[in-house]
């Protein structure tokens, strides 16, 4: 897979990704912010603006005017909000590369944020925040981040609260485009087919050349991990089924222990035939889902189990999970199953990247988070490396009482887990 970086003299950056087997080209425009840049007062004002940016332009004036430029040549448009950058994207038949293109940076530098829009938007955004609400299979992975990330703006729900979605003005929706939509901050990503003819970087540099130019990106607060107990975090709500996130904090993305860890979260709980799977669902008919993933940041990371369980089967899951958890820093991982756990994550990350959205994504966050990149031929050789001794020695780091977390969303009582975690 050839990857091809270019760095503008504004210091905006660009990387094309040809593939010559797709029809398809697909663009993007990532700037290096999201929630985790954020403070308590402008929570949520990383996805406000980016529902902004689809509201119109002055070429663009309407919602509907944006929409129908990448509609009418079929192609797919969306953006998305995370805790440590923000995307922007349309994907095309790639013979309308330029139109897809002039509408990528249209909507990223001229967006009008008039106060009509705003005030129109906030009802929107509030309806997106009582669904995430009213879905604790989602939302208690907020819950989790609030856990473990507590005051710090990691901590916080990306979409923001009641009161500053509500108080979210036209100032601060301005301030935070001139602070992180400018070259230096910016990273657009051209990945599929692409025309051997087109001066790619010509063309990028001309539709972003009226983009800011800042001498220094504002970065985000630093984090300080530190815990000293377990750690318990309850949503107590009438529901039909209790959710819960249980684990541990772990690696960020630049730590080399980042691998042993994922492969750990794969053979406890990342496909049909992991155990906390086989465990849960299959032996003891508890939960229709449990999953375990290992998710990385910056700065930080984790390896967390989520799963659905009957209300007042709540405390026996999160024993058997615990118990998986003492079980793999005993026992030594038997090499088959390693294997297979291996495997399986080399396997889904190369099918992940035959998705644009996913591939674009992939290179972006290196470059947005400023870490070097990775090909995913390294990532496939650092899994390869892991072995059960490795991941013995990470469990019996990581799977320690004190560093246990558990968020909740159920009917159940503020000390109802106590005991199960040994909190006194």
């Amino acid at each position: 897979m050839k990857v091809n970086r270019h760095q503008f003299k504004n210091g905006l950056k660009l990387i094309t990704i040809p593939r010559p087997g797709t029809k398809a080209t697909a663009l993007f425009a990532f700037a290096g912010t999201g929630s985790g840049y954020e403070s308590k007062e402008s929570a949520g004002v990383s996805h406000f603006l980016e529902h902004l940016m689809f509201k119109g332009t002055l070429r663009r004036p309407t919602p509907l005017a944006v929409a129908e430029t990448i509609d009418s040549v079929g192609g797919v448009m969306n953006a998305f909000t995370g805790r440590e950058y923000t995307g922007y994207f349309a994907k095309v038949n790639a013979r309308h590369f330029d139109t897809a293109l002039d509408w990528l940076s249209d909507i990223y530098l001229n967006a009008k944020l008039s106060e009509d829009d705003i005030n129109r938007e906030k009802g929107v955004i509030l309806e997106e925040l009582n669904m995430y609400l009213d879905t604790p299979m989602q939302y208690v992975e907020e819950l989790w981040y609030h856990l473990l990330y507590g005051n710090h703006p990691l901590g916080q729900d990306i979409i923001g609260t009641r009161t500053s979605i509500r108080r979210m003005n036209r100032r601060q929706l301005l301030d935070h485009r001139r602070t992180y939509y400018h070259a230096g901050n910016t990273t657009v990503v051209v990945a599929g087919r692409i025309d051997p003819s087109l001066d790619v970087v010509q063309k990028v540099g001309q539709a972003f050349s009226t983009i800011p130019v800042r001498k220094k990106k504002k970065a985000a607060p630093p984090l300080q991990e530190k815990q000293v107990r377990p750690g318990l975090k309850i949503q107590s709500k009438k529901t039909d089924q209790t959710h819960f996130c249980l684990g541990v904090r772990g690696y960020s993305l630049r730590h080399q222990e980042r691998f042993p860890q994922a492969v750990l979260a794969a053979l406890l709980g990342g496909n049909m035939s992991s155990r906390l799977f086989s465990l849960i669902r299959e032996k003891s008919g508890l939960a229709y889902y449990v999953r375990t993933s290992s998710d990385t940041l910056k700065d930080a990371g984790f390896l967390m189990t989520q799963a659905g369980v009957d209300n007042r089967r709540a405390d026996r899951a999160i024993e058997l999970i615990l118990s998986e958890y003492q079980r793999v820093k005993e026992e030594p991982v038997p090499t088959a199953e390693l294997q297979k756990a291996k495997e399986y994550l080399k396997g889904v990350l190369w099918l992940s990247l035959e998705n644009a959205e996913n591939l674009a994504s992939y290179y972006a966050q290196y470059e947005v988070l400023g870490i070097k990149p990775m090909t995913p031929e390294e990532i496939c050789r650092k899994i390869d490396q892991v072995d059960a001794s490795s991941i013995q020695r990470l469990s019996r780091k990581i799977f320690q009482n004190q560093n246990l977390n558990l968020s909740l969303i159920g009917p159940a009582e503020e000390n109802q887990f106590n005991k199960i975690l040994k909190i006194a």
